[in-house]
């Protein structure tokens, strides 16, 4: 099988996490600003699609090359074997980017590749009408930074967020990808307590019990290279991988995961989206105050991700609330609490240091993430670092 050179494109500040995922997987990876290099065949492109859990999207980079003119644009990219990847009927729809490039135009750098690639397939396939782009959709992106020219494919079609169980979502909801990563962010194992007060459509709980229960996170959905015969002719790549999957699930597994919100409404639509996912029986869901909860057990994770100055609260509830948080939290020593917001003024409303945070992107708002790390468990190793 041939190889790819392939990219793991990521929202900023979560690198690392994706790059330890490929890495437990089996890759050599390297890690650049928004995404992680790595190498692989159409069998990887099926695995690291269905496995990854906080990557956006997973594309062949098919060439690199300088260009400062469109003619130069149009020849490299005519000279390239598309006619290896795209068959005669393939629908390619071309996007693209430039950053610091002479060639700024970006509908301009998308009509001259488009034009130069149609070129190539007609020439190829001795046509002297129009591609039919009747078949398969093949999405291509150009990207100039400072004249770098990247021609990728992208195999993952629809974000690899959009896992496929999310039945509703409420106001602001949290990207499935970026709740994954929150919880691997954090010390939490599938034999220790969670908790998310703030739990909205039930993200983050639901991210946790599938990550408890090896469940790949792409089974519910497919990909548009599920549909490239030129990659997998006999279509059989994709449902092995599926298959493989499901053999590694733990569906048996219990976890003690409770999921609240003060909202009726999103705590329904978080028991569907569980339900949905497989993993309702291991996720308590419960309409109840920030202020009410009292846990059960000691050394547990607490993941919040409650309302910004921009969501749905005014800056001055928002505020109230991050000071009840403190209050409450304090009262919670064993336990270790992350907490993600974008207000900057969180630890001084909250009432204490963090023991460490993360700058992280929630689409484009800047965000923290906040840490305070609970006591160790005596007379046994702590998962905390």
């Amino acid at each position: 099988m041939k190889n790819y050179n392939l990219l793991a494109t990521v929202a900023a500040g979560i690198e690392s996490v994706t790059a330890q995922e490929l890495k437990q997987l089996g890759y050599q990876v390297q890690t650049e600003n928004g995404r992680v290099r790595f190498t692989g065949n159409v069998q990887d492109i099926a695995k690291t699609n269905l496995w990854l859990r906080t990557a956006d999207r997973i594309k062949i980079e098919f060439a690199s090359f300088q260009a400062k003119t469109f003619e130069a644009l149009y020849d490299l990219t005519y000279a390239l074997p598309w006619e290896d990847i795209l068959p005669l009927d393939a629908n390619f729809p071309v996007s693209g980017k430039s950053v610091k490039s002479q060639l700024h135009s970006v509908p301009n750098c998308q009509k001259i590749v488009k034009k130069a690639i149609a070129s190539r397939l007609m020439s190829y396939y001795h046509r002297r009408t129009n591609l039919p782009e009747t078949g398969a959709v093949y999405p291509i992106e150009v990207s100039l930074v400072k004249d770098q020219v990247s021609l990728t494919l992208d195999t993952s079609g629809t974000s690899l967020f959009k896992r496929g169980y999310r039945v509703e979502k409420g106001a602001a909801p949290l990207k499935e990808n970026m709740a994954a990563a929150l919880v691997m962010l954090t010390t939490w194992y599938p034999d220790r307590p969670l908790y998310d007060p703030c739990c909205g459509s039930g993200t983050i709980a639901i991210e946790a019990a599938l990550i408890g229960r090896n469940t790949a996170p792409g089974l519910k959905r497919e990909f548009a290279a599920e549909h490239w015969t030129s990659l997998d002719p006999n279509c059989q790549v994709w449902q092995q991988a599926r298959q493989e999957a499901q053999a590694q699930a733990k569906p048996d597994v219990m976890m003690d995961i409770e999921a609240c919100d003060i909202d009726h409404r999103m705590v329904e639509i978080a028991k569907a989206n569980a339900q949905e996912a497989g993993v309702a029986d291991t996720i308590s869901f419960k309409q109840m105050q920030l202020k009410d909860y009292r846990p059960k057990v000691d050394y547990g994770i607490l993941i919040a991700n409650p309302p910004y100055g921009d969501r749905m609260l005014t800056e001055e509830q928002v505020h109230t609330l991050y000071a009840d948080m403190g209050k409450l939290y304090s009262q919670m020593p064993t336990w270790s609490k992350y907490i993600l917001t974008s207000d900057e003024a969180f630890e001084t409303y909250y009432g204490a240091k963090a023991t460490k945070k993360r700058k992280l992107y929630n689409g484009a708002l800047k965000v923290d993430y906040y840490q305070y790390w609970g006591e160790r468990k005596p007379r046994q190793a702590s998962h905390d670092k």
